[in-house]
C-alpha cells in the first residue's frame, strides 16, 4: 500500500474547479460588500462597487426581494506576469429578501464614488420594475 501526502491547496482547487464546472457562466466572479439598514418608513442598501459604471449594474425590485447584478471587467494593462491579483472580476449577483414589502414604483439608485444607495421605501401594494442608476 503506498501513502501520498495530502495537499490541502490541490483539493480546494479541484473544488473549486468542480464548483465553477456546476455554476456554469453565472459563476460569481467577486462579491462586493453591502449593507443593509431599516428606517420607520424606508430600507437602505449601499453596496460597494468600485470601478463599475451605471451601465454595468442591473437593480430588480420586486414585493420584497431586491437583486443587484454587475460586472467588473479585467482592466486593460500590459502586463508580463502579475505578482499579485486581490481585485476580483467578472460577474456578481447578489439578491435579499426583504422583511416587508416595498413600494416598487418609488425605489431610487444612486451610485457615487463607488457606492451604490438603493431606498427602498415601505409599502403594502405588489409589483416589479427594473430601477434606473442615477
Amino acid at each position: 500500500m503506498a501513502f501520498t501526502r495530502w495537499d490541502p491547496v490541490r483539493d480546494l482547487l479541484a473544488l473549486h474547479e468542480q464548483l465553477g464546472h456546476m455554476m456554469g457562466d453565472d459563476a460569481p466572479g467577486w462579491t462586493p460588500a453591502v449593507d443593509l439598514c431599516e428606517t420607520r418608513d424606508t430600507f437602505v442598501l449601499c453596496a460597494e462597487v468600485p470601478g463599475l459604471d451605471r451601465e454595468s449594474i442591473d437593480v430588480q425590485a420586486e414585493e420584497t426581494r431586491i437583486t443587484i447584478r454587475g460586472e467588473r471587467r479585467t482592466p486593460q494593462v500590459a502586463c508580463e506576469q502579475y505578482h499579485r491579483v486581490e481585485r476580483g472580476q467578472g460577474r456578481f449577483s447578489r439578491a435579499f429578501i426583504l422583511p416587508e414589502p416595498i413600494e416598487v414604483e418609488s425605489v431610487t439608485a444612486e451610485l457615487l464614488d463607488g457606492i451604490l444607495t438603493l431606498t427602498l421605501p415601505k409599502a403594502l401594494g405588489r409589483g416589479a420594475r427594473r430601477i434606473e442608476v442615477d
